[in-house]
């Protein structure tokens, strides 16, 4: 009897794992097949070109492309080398019951939660206004990357702490310094949680809109430089399913791109990351 109710048991957890993926599978699909049937229709080589017009009723989304990428490099260029060191600080150099480290996490705890529009708000102030910056690329990209940087270090801490230990002793005993078994064995063998901070960052800043609206503006022009103003795709977005009457289908279509951007950049950071492995691995 309590093999048959230990079976049983199983049998119905196992279910019920596989109908919560098969769920996220269901949500996934719908969420993406909705974009794609009412988005598809709008998307040529003159929408991906060209700059909006009619507020974005007609016309494409070049301008937006081009700003929406330009942020997504400022806020990764200052925000992955100060995330990598802080996680390798945390999780290999501070000592086991160090205050300061623990402040730290605690504080990287509280930022992960903060609102986007409080970042906003403090991006306004300090890099628009205090720092003389105001509304363009370089504001908006810094503060994104202060979004970016609590789930990226967290991220990159948890899958340096994943690496066995046997990496550190064995380089130890080889005579390897801890620099060089950083850089040859640990990061590389960490790349997978370094990966999913950066992919949760990415995808976080690309869909954000307060944050952007409040340090970048809302121009619609061709950007020339990192201190012009410019729109995100995701504030375009918005702006055309809420505040353009008849910009709904748009809404859609530039949904669309948006997806489509964030799967290129996922695929191509995984072989980014692939090549940086072997190449740190084989090569050394």
């Amino acid at each position: 009897m309590r093999v048959c109710r230990q079976k049983f048991t199983e049998a119905l957890m196992t279910g019920v794992f596989y109908a919560a993926a098969f769920s996220i599978l269901i949500v996934f699909a719908w969420i993406v097949g909705d974009i794609v049937r009412h988005g598809f229709d709008q998307i040529n080589w003159e929408y991906l070109t060209t700059a909006p017009e009619r507020a974005g009723r007609a016309g494409g989304i070049a301008p937006i492309l081009v700003g929406t990428l330009l942020l997504m490099l400022v806020s990764l260029a200052a925000s992955v080398p100060i995330g990598v060191a802080s996680a390798v600080y945390l999780s290999v150099y501070a000592p086991p019951q160090d205050r300061f480290a623990h402040g730290v996490r605690r504080s990287l705890d509280v930022l992960s939660g903060v609102p986007s529009i409080v970042f906003g708000l403090f991006g306004y102030l300090v890099f628009c206004q205090a720092l003389h910056m105001g509304w363009s690329i370089l504001s908006g990209g810094l503060t994104l990357a202060c979004m970016i940087l609590p789930m990226l270090i967290r991220a990159t801490e948890e899958g340096l702490r994943s690496v066995p230990g046997s990496y550190r002793t064995g380089s130890a005993a080889l005579g390897i310094s801890t620099g060089s078994a950083l850089w040859r064995l640990i990061l590389p063998a960490a790349m997978p949680g370094i990966r999913v901070g950066l992919i949760l960052g990415i995808g976080r800043a690309m869909a954000e809109t307060a944050a952007v609206m409040f340090t970048a503006g809302g121009s619609i022009r061709m950007p020339d430089g990192l201190m012009d103003p410019v729109r995100s795709l995701a504030y375009h977005i918005y702006i055309l399913a809420i505040e353009i009457p008849g910009g709904q289908r748009r809404a859609y279509a530039a949904s669309l791109v948006l997806v489509l951007l964030l799967l290129m950049i996922t695929l191509a950071s995984n072989v980014m990351m692939q090549r940086f492995v072997r190449k740190r691995i084989f090569v050394h």
